[in-house]
């Protein structure tokens, strides 16, 4: 089977397409015939082997080389303990250890795919696994309406489910990212759009004390300061971000909660198959609704990995398979 493979961690000189034997099942997996992978950041990160986290399986290189976590196909295969699934299922959902994905085939354990909506594409189902997640923890249960919410990173890829869901749930949405991105921002949902390069929410005058909650998916900024564009009793959570803000997140959250009242912390996003069918029912009722930028073939994965690497998608790059 065709396959994108990751030799050690770096830049794109990193990963190469290759030529591998399709896996075979164990007794309590399933083997798929993926026709959709989608990109994360997490991907990059996983590429680059930073954060510390990212090298999880794998200190010096990856032990399972192939990258890729959000897939969309047909079950091909089981295992003979497997009951919840048969051959010609068609499933989504999230690798379990974000890898395995950009391949023709993957042997996965069941637990975390979910069933795929017959009006979904396979493109558009890839898109949702980690995304969606991502919105659903960060966002559901904390907008409400005439809250006033900022998502910094809003142009990527997991921008356009947490923009999306904040508006569905009342909120109005300030969308931060590059500026050759505001008009994409405006019609994902947002009300008011800032260029990071120009101006700094953490600390521009505009944005002192604003905002309920602010999710912050490209965390470079110190959680000792980004409290600053919190009302009293908001909520700033970050999705990844690098090293030293992770490890600096942990004694802030205590500190700033006691010294502000604010809730500055980490966004914890287990792996959930609930949580996934749980925005995928908001997907197909037209509550929120995932954002395609490209696709590209198998066969040109380097490539994709390049525009996510550059930054210059608006929403979901996709690798397709078939």
């Amino acid at each position: 089977m065709l396959a994108l493979t990751q030799r050690t961690y770096g830049g794109l000189d990193a990963v190469e397409m290759a030529d591998l034997p399709v896996p075979e099942p164990t007794a309590d997996e399933v083997l798929v015939e993926v026709h959709a992978c989608s990109l994360n950041g997490s991907d990059r990160e996983n590429l680059a082997g930073s954060p510390f986290y990212s090298r999880v399986g794998g200190l010096r290189r990856p032990r399972r080389p192939v990258p890729g976590s959000d897939i969309a196909g047909v079950v091909s295969a089981v295992g003979h303990e497997v009951s919840e699934f048969s051959v010609g299922d068609e499933v989504f959902g999230e690798l379990a250890g974000y890898r395995g994905g950009l391949a023709e085939y993957v042997a996965t354990k069941p637990r975390l795919l979910a069933r795929k909506p017959a009006g979904l594409t396979y493109v558009e189902a890839a898109s949702i696994p980690q995304a969606g997640c991502i919105a659903w923890r960060a966002v559901e249960g904390r907008v409400h309406p005439g809250d006033r919410v900022l998502v910094n990173g809003a142009g990527g890829a997991g921008g356009p489910l947490v923009v999306g869901l904040a508006k569905a749930r009342g909120g109005e949405v300030t969308a931060v990212d590059r500026a050759d991105k505001a008009d994409f921002m405006h019609r994902i949902g947002a009300n008011i759009t800032v260029d990071f390069e120009a101006e700094d929410w953490a600390d521009h005058a505009d944005h002192r004390e604003r905002y309920d909650l602010i999710v912050d998916l490209v965390a470079h900024r110190s959680p000792f300061r980004v409290h600053r564009a919190l009302r009293p009793g908001g909520t700033y959570r970050m999705v990844g971000g690098s090293t030293r803000i992770l490890l600096a997140a942990l004694p802030a959250r205590p500190l700033v909660k006691a010294r502000t009242g604010k809730d500055v912390g980490v966004l914890v996003v287990p792996q959930s198959r609930a949580d996934l069918e749980a925005i995928t029912a908001l997907v197909t009722s037209n509550i929120v609704t995932p954002v395609v930028d490209s696709t590209f073939p198998l066969s040109e994965a380097v490539a994709a990995y390049a525009r996510l690497a550059r930054g210059d998608n608006q929403g979901k790059i996709v690798v397709t398979m078939r």
